[in-house]
């Protein structure tokens, strides 16, 4: 027995490479309160400055591209093994990240009713 019980799953959400730079790449963080910011989809009023305090924000040294990228190169060298097996045994269910949130959930959602 493979110690896999069927009535689990495991999910991957799949998302494009190169979204995921842009998303985490563009992140910015007002370290005391943990309020996040984001470039592109959700900018401050004032660039690199927390909308509530006017504190400077900061970004993680390890969100910039190249560091992105080689992350994701070991993430799918360490991770597709792991996909093929699972997938094998009849238990993955990818799900499409790329869609909004609520239909995400509904996806997973609708992988687990029994």
């Amino acid at each position: 027995s493979s110690g896999i019980n069927a009535e689990y799953g495991v999910v991957e959400f799949k998302v494009k490479d190169e979204i995921l730079v842009e998303r985490i790449a563009g992140r910015m963080i007002h370290q005391s309160s943990g309020r996040t910011y984001h470039e592109v989809f959700a900018p401050p009023k004032v660039p690199m400055t927390d909308d509530v305090t006017g504190e400077p924000l900061m970004k993680r040294p390890d969100d910039n591209p190249t560091i992105l990228k080689r992350r994701l190169d070991i993430y799918h060298e360490q991770t597709a093994p792991l996909i093929k097996f699972y997938k094998e045994k009849g238990i993955l269910r990818s799900i499409d990240a790329m869609q909004s949130p609520e239909k995400v959930f509904d996806e997973i959602s609708g992988h687990f009713k029994k």
